[in-house]
């Protein structure tokens, strides 16, 4: 038996936070996987299914996000289970929006629900952290996620959800490089920056004059003047050069 927690707060008007990304992957997997209906145990709404031949638990606890710990150790005590066999998956503001990491243990990086479920269930557990994006200033952090994603973030977040629920069995086999590798290729398209042929053209650098001297410059060279060969003009500049 596995466990499959994805961190949120319930009730509608929390739906679509940035905050409740986990409980989307939750509800991601149920739907790929035919998981059965959702029905309330643990203090938490879930579900059960097989992914890949390894029974599964999906959980959404209902206990608020900081109490999440509460719920979680609950479901573990109750299946004589360890944090070997929890997945949490969580949004995360350290990362760029639609990028994915995966790691087993660590600290709680300023997560509520994390650090409940440090309190309750150990560290030892793997770790699905979802980006959501840093606002940039502390003082913003609140507002960002417990706001809902925008229309703008539909493509890479339905893309992210889709490729999270699709391999889940490499998650279930321990496989997480392979996970991340798989759900990193999947919104390449949608998180891909702007390409070369996208970029608007650039003007080609105007070619420079080519170099003359200063004497050049302040003083160009004229046609020579042609003297004349014969009559009374020529007779008296060969007298005046010597040349008669």
């Amino acid at each position: 038996m596995l466990v499959f927690a994805g961190l949120g707060n319930p009730g509608a008007k929390y739906a679509n936070n940035r905050h409740n990304v986990g409980f989307m992957a939750a509800d991601a997997i149920a739907r790929r996987h035919s998981f059965s209906p959702w029905s309330k145990k643990f203090r938490a709404e879930i579900a059960e299914g097989r992914i890949d031949g390894a029974r599964v638990l999906l959980l959404k606890p209902q206990t608020f996000m900081n109490l999440s710990g509460q719920s979680v150790g609950e479901a573990l005590r109750f299946y004589k289970l360890d944090a070997a066999a929890l997945t949490v998956f969580y949004d995360e503001l350290d990362l760029a929006p639609g990028k994915v990491r995966v790691k087993i243990g660590g600290g709680a990086g300023g997560h509520n629900g994390i650090r409940s479920i440090d309190e309750h269930c150990g560290r030892d557990y793997r770790r699905v952290r979802i980006g959501i994006g840093h606002p940039g200033v502390r003082e913003m952090v609140h507002g960002h996620v417990l706001g809902d994603f925008a229309k703008a973030d539909g493509p890479w977040l339905d893309a992210l959800l889709d490729a999270v629920a699709a391999n889940a069995g490499m998650l279930a086999n321990g496989d997480d490089n392979g996970f991340m590798n798989r759900v990193t290729l999947a919104l390449r398209d949608t998180l891909q920056p702007i390409s070369d042929d996208d970029r608007p053209p650039q003007r080609a650098p105007r070619e420079a004059p080519k170099a003359q001297s200063h004497i050049r410059q302040a003083r160009p060279q004229k046609p020579a003047v042609k003297l004349p060969e014969s009559g009374p003009m020529a007779e008296m500049l060969r007298k005046l050069l010597g040349k008669g």
